[in-house]
């Protein structure tokens, strides 16, 4: 039973960044309908996809060194909440922006405590 759980804590971590950038991406799409030229487009697909490609190398690294990979995604979520409480109050339904930014939030902040589970399993 005991090695299931250190299988799950191993490996969810893992696959979950890979699955959260992914997801990342998609958002990213949404520069293809704005009418603008290649090198514009292409640009602006980069700068969209680029926190998923930090998250994509913060895994990368984390796969060996598990706190990197705690510290990285833990503020990542920090940073997002707080840009999207700056952006929320300035917008007309803060709570509702909020509610939303935690369809990116939690699975951010959930990947930090598993990779900081494995690091502290690993240290006992």
């Amino acid at each position: 039973m005991k090695k299931k759980v250190n299988k799950f804590i191993y490996w969810t971590p893992r696959i979950l960044s890979f699955v959260f950038a992914a997801f990342l991406v998609i958002f990213s799409f949404d520069v293809f309908g704005e009418g603008v030229g290649f090198w514009q487009t292409a640009l602006a697909f980069f700068m969209h996809n680029l926190p998923s490609l930090i998250l994509i190398a913060i895994a990368i690294i984390a796969w060996k060194r598990e706190l990197v990979g705690a510290i990285g995604y833990g503020l990542f979520s920090l940073l997002f909440l707080i840009f999207t409480a700056v952006r929320a109050e300035r917008g007309p339904s803060p709570y509702i922006q909020m509610a939303w930014s935690m369809i990116i939030f939690v699975p951010a902040l959930l990947t930090a405590v598993l990779y900081y589970l494995n690091w502290y399993k690993k240290r006992q």
